[in-house]
């Protein structure tokens, strides 16, 4: 298995180099629009946070790659599966990243920023708990009464501000159209990472006064060079494992945490500076 797919495994590789080039290239040229640079230094351990909070949020790339490479085989296919996903992924943390780095400069602006960051963490903090119930007879009853109160808690929360959020968050389908062609493929492959690149990376907002930003995306774009090498070699079992339920709790708990953070960034910004 793992030699038939060693064109689009190396494809993966020579993708995120690339990927990491135009990053460092676009912030360069971010830094000549702005007073206050984006510091192009990468520090391992900025790159491991964004690598693994890409993995945790990744079910959704992890279920539409999937799809993708079940409805379509073949090593040309996997080839644009590879560099649609990708690219996806990647343009939609660079928007992010362009509208973060001049907002930034605006206090009113950041805080309105980080305040949806914030909103956009508790939904994906919700849909973590999507797979927590899939073991719900292998907990013990306070362990899910704890996580069913959550839940609920995130459930009324994301009612309440759902009118404005689904504008953020849309829910594509992850099913595949049949009958693609190479340039149809890539096109697919394309849309629904770039949706959620955006999604996802702007979530992260809370997290840019402590990490280093070129670091983190790196590990996001490392992450999904990751996701996709373990997809080819076997699918079944990178969705079962980016799917384990311990895993998405605590995933969800940590971004309940970050989106705290985030209301109490704004309120600092607005209340006292």
């Amino acid at each position: 298995m793992v030699k038939n797919q060693f064109i689009p495994i190396a494809l993966t590789v020579v993708v995120f180099g690339a990927l990491c080039s135009l990053l460092y290239g676009f912030i360069l040229l971010l830094n000549r629009f702005t007073g206050t640079d984006i510091l192009l230094q990468v520090r391992w351990g900025d790159v491991l946070v964004g690598l693994t909070i890409y993995l945790k949020t990744s079910v959704d790339f992890a279920l539409l790659i999937g799809n993708l490479m079940a409805a379509y085989d073949g090593v040309k296919n996997r080839i644009a599966i590879e560099i649609g996903t990708a690219v996806g992924n990647a343009l939609g943390t660079l928007i992010v990243l362009t509208i973060w780095n001049f907002f930034r400069d605006v206090e009113w602006l950041l805080a309105l920023m980080i305040f949806i960051a914030a909103l956009v963490l508790l939904r994906l903090a919700q849909d973590g708990f999507e797979h927590v119930h899939q073991w719900d007879a292998k907990f013990p009853s306070w362990f899910k009464t704890f996580s069913g109160g959550l839940e609920s808690t995130l459930t009324k929360i994301n009612s309440f501000v759902a009118p404005v959020l689904k504008y953020i968050i849309p829910h594509p389908t992850l099913k595949p159209t049949k009958g693609l062609t190479f340039i149809g493929l890539f096109v697919a492959s394309f849309t629904i990472p770039f949706i959620l690149g955006l999604d996802d990376f702007a979530g992260y907002v809370p997290l840019f006064s402590i990490v280093n930003v070129f670091g983190f995306a790196i590990g996001v774009f490392l992450g999904h060079m990751v996701l996709n090498m373990a997809l080819f070699i076997s699918p079944k079992k990178t969705i079962t494992a980016v799917k384990n339920p311990l895993i998405s709790f605590a995933g969800s708990i940590v971004f309940i945490g970050l989106a705290v953070w985030g209301f109490w960034e704004v309120y600092k910004i607005l209340f006292l500076h």
